[in-house]
């Protein structure tokens, strides 16, 4: 992560009250320096008392804060050089130094950690000098003092990484969320494309026979158009399925369930219907299967269906579904060839083929689809058992915790 500079880690609608709070903070600290130097110089009668200079100096610090967001390593700066001239006149330890915690502070914040550490080392090299030669050095206060900006370090580098840990938490967490929501948004992409492909193929098909016979042939003309009223019927309750993912927890559930295996017969009648022959073969013994799994095996025939349908002069396909021990075996054949369009056969080369694969990988499963021989095969095979789960799915779900 970059590290950040200047203005320093800011947290959504966090930058206009700290604005609006600098001046209180100048203030604050100026009547803490100005009270509590004229407490201390009533004890220490041997130091330089407060003059012009004195209060001048005790109202620069607070005032150079109202920068320290803009200028935060000027701002230490000027703050270390203000509390410099102070001990060299000599006038009264007091609370001189908060303006240059404050600024240290700032400063370490927007990440100029190196420039802070020097302005206080040097302002600590100076207090020791001062002492050397007027004969003031005490081993018990230089040892108080190294110890009392030793801890002014260690709370700054504290809160410096807790806010960075803040930060980078909410990077994780506004990644995940992203992440979520692309998953979601491709997963009702995957439906509607399933859902209206196929049916706007069957409607297309259906349409031109309509126009065909429409005068040669008025009953063949009247199935087709009963045939697009309910295949668009069907679509669009679907499509309603689908966006009701979209509403707010709570509201207008999908009443029917996913489509599955059982409704393969209504996929065979439809393509029928646009005039391809469709064979339905079954292997092993049918049984329920996850909801996942029938979902994933009714999309990936429906969309093979479909192109065969728009892609292919084939007017039969094939279709087998293989119950295993282990898993679901699906194939759909198209024996071929092209269309005089010539485009892509049964598996497609869009979106369609993407979903298939997308859809069983999530599963743990694999799409296979390619020309065979004259014709296009498209193969799946879906686990019943989710397979384990790669390193990049482990990787997101650390960061999910």
């Amino acid at each position: 992560m970059r590290h950040p500079r200047a203005r320093g880690i800011e947290f959504g609608g966090a930058r206009p009250l700290r604005r609006r709070a600098r001046p209180f903070l100048a203030l604050g600290v100026a009547v803490v320096q100005l009270v509590g130097t004229h407490a201390a110089q009533r004890t220490q009668l041997d130091r330089h008392q407060l003059d012009a200079l004195g209060y001048a100096l005790l109202v620069l610090g607070p005032a150079l804060l109202l920068f320290r967001r803009r200028w935060p390593l000027p701002v230490c700066i000027g703050t270390t050089a203000v509390a410099v001239v102070y001990l060299y006149v000599g006038y009264a330890f007091g609370p001189i130094f908060l303006s240059v915690v404050v600024a240290f502070v700032g400063a370490v914040m927007a990440g100029y950690r190196r420039g802070a550490w020097l302005t206080m080392a040097v302002l600590y090299l100076t207090h020791l000098l001062l002492a050397l030669t007027n004969g003031s050095f005490h081993w018990p206060d230089e040892l108080g003092l190294l110890a009392w900006l030793a801890a002014v370090v260690l709370a700054a580098e504290v809160i410096r990484a807790r806010i960075e840990q803040r930060e980078q938490w909410r990077q994780v967490w506004a990644e995940r969320d992203q992440r979520i929501a692309d998953e979601q948004r491709l997963a009702i992409a995957r439906e509607l494309h399933d859902v209206l492909a196929h049916s706007i193929s069957l409607i297309n098909v259906q349409a031109g026979v309509a126009l065909e016979l429409l005068d040669g042939d008025p009953e063949q003309a009247r199935t087709a158009l009963t045939t697009i009223k309910q295949t668009s019927k069907d679509a669009l309750g679907e499509v309603r399925q689908v966006l009701g993912t979209l509403r707010a927890p709570g509201r207008g559930a999908p009443r029917a369930p996913a489509p599955g295996l059982d409704r393969l017969g209504e996929l065979v009648q439809q393509a029928r219907a646009a005039g391809l022959q469709v064979t339905l073969g079954t292997d092993g013994r049918p049984r329920a299967l996850p909801t996942g799994v029938e979902l994933a095996a009714f999309r990936i025939v429906q969309e093979a269906l479909t192109n065969v349908i728009r892609h292919s002069s084939a007017r039969t396909a094939e279709v087998r579904v293989a119950y295993r021990s282990t898993g679901l075996t699906l194939e759909v054949r198209d024996p071929g060839p092209l269309s005089v369009t010539g485009g892509p056969r049964a598996g497609g080369s869009g979106s369609g083929l993407t979903g298939m694969r997308e859809r069983v990988a999530a599963l743990g499963g694999e799409v296979t689809a390619g020309p065979d021989g004259d014709g296009f095969l498209v193969h799946a095979e879906i686990p019943l058992t989710p397979a384990p789960p790669t390193q990049e799915q482990n990787e997101r779900r650390d960061d999910a915790d």
